[in-house]
């Protein structure tokens, strides 16, 4: 298994709650912060040791970009033992896996899965390049590759103004959907006009582990990221495009100064959306 030239990969150990609590600010966004996604023409990968989820981003401009195996997976190929996620949040694009092609618009998505080839990404235009969130897990099963387009994703409207948590969910991949997964499920949350909170009240959830990518916000916009066990919570400050990593004994929140979307990954030992455990507000400390 050689490295490819193209691709920069980092790992993250898993981190306990009693050890983070004792961080200060650096050692949190080193350890739960992932603050470069989307370099131009190349893939970037944080494998982590949280369900081993890889997270990424792959950025082609002029030439595709072919995601190749990594050392921390072990295998000769990236998808030999894993499936992936990779959602477009920039220009149109495309994704070439085996003899399958898929044109991916904006905020469209496509599932890959275990042993379906190698991934190819592209740009259909260079002047408005496509970004590929990648999210990855470990599968034991092989499920068929499919394109999830916005339009067809299930969605949910919830909160209201006075709340400042009026938000649309678009679940495209879970437990009643089409597409099945061995562990990835994955949606996107956007946050209408004026409303900047997104899951509060907060929650946990022992069984998975979870990932959120925060974009659309302006280059001078931040999300205030609420993280740790709901007694003992810390915050990060998160710009645009940038993603969190969240253990399964951390509550996952926050608010921005503008409203914003997001992308939910979860990975861990079920797909049900619903398997939480609640925090009430008044608990928070």
């Amino acid at each position: 298994m050689s490295e490819s030239d193209h691709i920069d990969h980092e790992s993250r150990w898993a981190i306990d709650p009693d050890a983070a609590s004792l961080m200060g600010t650096d050692e949190l966004r080193q350890n739960f912060l992932i603050e470069r996604l989307f370099e131009p023409g190349r893939i970037t990968l944080t494998y982590t040791h949280y369900d081993r989820m890889i997270v990424g981003g792959a950025a082609p401009v002029d030439t595709p970009l072919a995601l190749e195996a990594i050392r921390p997976t072990g295998t000769a190929a990236f998808l030999d033992r894993r499936e992936l996620v990779a959602v477009n949040i920039g220009g149109a694009g495309s994704v070439e896996c085996g003899s399958e092609s898929f044109a991916v618009g904006t905020r469209d998505m496509v599932y890959l899965g275990m042993g379906a080839g190698e991934p190819v990404f592209a740009s259909a235009d260079p002047k408005n390049p496509a970004k590929f969130y990648l999210l990855s897990a470990p599968a034991h099963a092989a499920h068929p590759c499919r394109l999830l387009t916005i339009d067809t994703a299930k969605r949910i409207d919830l909160g209201a103004a006075e709340t400042s948590n009026e938000r649309s969910i678009f679940q495209f991949i879970h437990a009643e959907a089409e597409v099945k997964t061995c562990q990835l499920v994955v949606g996107m949350t956007t946050l209408a006009p004026g409303s900047i909170w997104n899951t509060m009240p907060p929650h946990v959830h022992d069984r998975r582990m979870e990932a959120y990518l925060y974009f659309d916000l302006p280059a001078s916009g931040r999300v205030v990221h609420l993280m740790g066990e709901p007694q003992e919570t810390r915050h990060l400050i998160v710009a645009n495009e940038q993603a969190v990593l969240s253990p399964a004994w951390s509550i996952h929140a926050g608010a921005a100064t503008a409203a914003y979307t997001f992308i939910w990954a979860m990975a861990g030992d079920n797909i049900d959306y619903t398997d939480v455990d609640p925090v009430a507000v008044e608990d928070l400390r």
